[in-house]
C-alpha cells in the first residue's frame, strides 16, 4: 500500500521513509522502527494505520541498513544519534505529515518507543504519543516535560523496560500532571511483533485496540 518517499529534515537534509496514505485531511501518525531497522514489519504497521484511516510515515533512521542479528541491532542502535533522530528525522516526518494532516501523533516500539517519548518531549508538532516498551534516558528526554497525551504499553516480563522502570515512568508522569494511560500486559518484550518469539496475539490485539481508541479521541 505504501511507498518509499523522500522528505526534508528541518536542517534541510533530505532523508527517506515509508509513507502509507489514507487521504488528505486524515490524521497522521509517525511510526518509529525497532532496533532492527525499517523492515517489512514496520512498513506493515504503517500500512495497517493507512487501512484504519491514518496517514503514516515511518522514517528510515538507519539509512537503509537492516539486520536480524541482535548483536548487530544493538550496534546500530548504539550508533544512532538519538538527538539528531528526534530533532531532525522525527520532526521532519511530523512536518511532512502535517502537509496532509491537521493533527499528528507519534508511536513506536522498543527503540522506537523510547524515541516516541523523546518526540513527545521535543517535537512540538506532535499532538499525542503512544509508546510500546521503550523508555529513553532521562537526561535526554525527561518524561516530566511531556505536554501531550501519552499512552504506554509495557510487558511485565521485560528485562529492558522492567516493571520497576515502568512504575518510575508512571510516577514521574503523574507527579508532573501529565495526561497519561499506562497499560501492563502479562507478556514479554516485543509482544506486539508478530515476527518475534515473544509475540502474544491477545496482548497485541488488545494494545492495538486501546491505541486506536486513544488516537481517535486525540486526533479525531
Amino acid at each position: 500500500m505504501g511507498v518509499m518517499t523522500e522528505f526534508a529534515r528541518p536542517d534541510g537534509v533530505a532523508t527517506r521513509g515509508y509513507l502509507a496514505m489514507a487521504g488528505h485531511g486524515c490524521p497522521g501518525v509517525v511510526v518509529i522502527q525497532e532496533w532492527w531497522g525499517l523492515n517489512d514489519q514496520i512498513c506493515g504497521v504503517a500500512d495497517r494505520f493507512a487501512r484504519a484511516g491514518y496517514n503514516a510515515l515511518a522514517p528510515d533512521l538507519y539509512r537503509g541498513r537492516l539486520t536480524t542479528s541482535p548483536d548487530e541491532a544493538n550496534h546500530l542502535m548504539s550508533g544512532l544519534d538519538f538527538a539528531d533522530a528526534t530533532h531532525q528525522d522525527l520532526r521532519g516526518a511530523a512536518i511532512r505529515l502535517g502537509e496532509h494532516s491537521d493533527k499528528v501523533a507519534v508511536m513506536g516500539f522498543c527503540m522506537g518507543g523510547a524515541l516516541t517519548i523523546a518526540a513527545a518531549v521535543h517535537v512540538h508538532e506532535v499532538t499525542a504519543a503512544v509508546c510500546f516498551y521503550g523508555i529513553p534516558p532521562k537526561d535526554f528526554a525527561d518524561p516530566a516535560r511531556i505536554r501531550v497525551p501519552l499512552q504506554g504499553h509495557f510487558a511485565n516480563r521485560d528485562d529492558w523496560c522492567t516493571p520497576a522502570a515502568v512504575n518510575e515512568l508512571e510516577q514521574t508522569l503523574k507527579a508532573a500532571g501529565a495526561s497519561c494511560e499506562i497499560y501492563r500486559y502479562d507478556a514479554a518484550h516485543a509482544f506486539c511483533n508478530e515476527r518475534s518469539a515473544a509475540y502474544d496475539v491477545a496482548a497485541a490485539n488488545l494494545a492495538w485496540e486501546r491505541m486506536t481508541t486513544f488516537l481517535q479521541a486525540r486526533l479525531g
